[in-house]
């Protein structure tokens, strides 16, 4: 091992660590390296730096691979202790890198106690969701994410007094309209610049750094980075155009459900915003009626609306209007490693709240028909039935690390209304080719199923020496 003679190395918890491993007091082992009980406790404890003699003295007294000793290899690495100091429980306490890093490296076994206290916690909060999920239980303490998502879908995803301001505020942007086909990226543009005096700026991504949308309040602008494609600029213009118009009454809906704290209004509040601003793109009756015009038809839609799929999608779990319903649909959105992060639904929602999706659902296929729509009818543990379809679409402001048809949409609804949607033309509903499903795995008990990644929540499992089921987690 090559060490230069000016660098510094500070092993103290790794040596401390060795120590305890071979079951050695400090005496004990300085006398075997030829130091004294002083010297090796200042290095234990990173008062003095390791020299390459005694490196080479530990590497030919005890056997030491001098490369395992450079690397932490102890039970609580540096980065599984980041990973649970950033979990929200932690939230406020900001824990700074260099107190990880010793805590790693000088004490180990109080790592490893954490680690063991955050597991168990974490196992616990799974089995609250669980109990949650089957109707028992209070409810645990939701993240802001999750608080919101219940509040939205206790309404069914449906907020009528937005949708009367989207389709009023749609409709004077039309009168306006110097021409009828004209973009409504450019109508939003118009109406801020004259009634608000805001005008609108595209950067380049560069410029913008981590912000697709930025208000200028000072300058009077609305900068947009040039990584949108053109219906997330309009969507981000509509956006703008509603907090101008329609703040108060955002503001009042939001302080009227009651959020638990600040960043929970505030994501509320946003969510708020984004619904008015699909209502003004999509005005409520122009919308629905198109829809059941066109049998639930997204490019159609997208197309006669100027929406993204994404949009289009989100908008058809809305249709819940008493004199125009619309299909009741569910929308679920995931990324490539399967993190969930949109959950909608205008009527029932066949999946876990809290967990993941079942694999067994082509929703995660999509990634491999990129762009392509695909279709399946699938039945879930209770023996309900649904018509689902998947698509991939582009991640809003990629950037260098995105590829492309890296989030994936899941569309369904029951099957007693496929019959209404042009992508289930052609199939037999009387007697459909069906694949049975779950919810997420730890609440699944489907058995046997080859795709299982965990065993269900309660249920002893069966594994023994001689036997082997397709399912890597058997149970009784």
């Amino acid at each position: 091992m090559n060490v230069a003679a000016d660098r510094k190395l500070f092993l103290g918890g790794r040596l401390k660590r060795l120590r305890r491993d071979l079951d050695l007091s400090q005496t004990a082992m300085a006398a075997d390296l030829g130091v004294s009980p002083s010297y090796l406790n200042h290095i234990e404890r990173n008062q003095r730096p390791v020299s390459a003699q005694l490196l080479l003295r530990l590497a030919e007294t005890y056997d030491v691979d001098l490369r395992n000793l450079g690397q932490s290899g102890g039970p609580a690495s540096e980065a599984e202790l980041s990973e649970v100091f950033a979990d929200p429980l932690f939230q406020g306490l900001a824990v700074p890198r260099h107190e990880i890093m010793q805590l790693a490296e000088d004490q180990p076994a109080a790592a490893d106690a954490v680690l063991r206290l955050y597991r168990a916690f974490t196992d616990r909060r799974v089995r609250d969701r669980a109990e949650v999920e089957a109707g028992g239980g209070a409810a645990p303490t939701d993240s802001p994410s999750e608080w919101v998502r219940e509040y939205v879908q206790s309404r069914h995803n449906h907020f009528p007094d937005l949708d009367a301001l989207g389709e009023a505020l749609h409709d004077a942007l039309r009168a306006e309209a110097p021409a009828p086909d004209e973009g409504f990226e450019a109508l939003a543009r118009a109406r801020l610049f004259a009634r608000h005096g805001l005008t609108v700026r595209t950067l380049p991504a560069e410029v913008m750094v981590e912000w697709t949308r930025r208000f200028d309040p000072h300058r009077g602008r609305l900068l947009l980075s040039d990584a949108l494609g053109p219906s997330s600029r309009a969507f981000a213009a509509a956006n703008q155009l509603v907090l101008m118009e329609h703040g108060a009454e955002l503001q009042a809906l939001t302080e009227a459900a009651n959020a638990p704290d600040a960043p929970t209004r505030n994501l509320l509040k946003a969510s708020l915003t984004n619904t008015l601003a699909a209502a003004v793109l999509m005005p409520y009756a122009a919308f629905q009626r198109t829809a059941e015009e066109t049998g639930y038809d997204l490019a159609r839609l997208q197309a006669r609306f100027g929406v993204g799929f994404e949009q289009a999608a989100h908008r058809l779990t809305t249709l819940s209007r008493p004199t125009a319903r619309g299909v009741p649909f569910f929308l679920m959105r995931v990324d490539q490693a399967g993190n969930v992060s949109k959950r909608y639904a205008s009527g029932a929602f066949p999946f876990s709240r809290f967990g993941g999706a079942c694999p067994r659902w082509r929703l995660h296929s999509a990634f491999r028909t990129a762009g392509r729509i695909i279709t399946q009818i699938i039945e879930t543990p209770d023996g309900g039935r649904w018509f689902t379809l998947a698509r991939t679409v582009d991640r809003q402001g990629q950037d260098a690390f995105t590829e492309g048809h890296d989030l994936a949409i899941g569309l369904g609804c029951e099957l007693k209304h496929a019959h209404r949607l042009i992508y289930a033309r052609g199939l037999d509903l009387q007697k459909p080719e069906i694949t049975p499903i779950g919810p997420a795995c730890r609440l699944c008990e489907r058995h046997p199923c080859a795709e299982r990644a965990a065993p269900p929540v309660g249920r002893a499992l069966t594994v023994d020496d001689w036997s082997k089921s397709v399912s890597p987690y058997p149970f009784a």
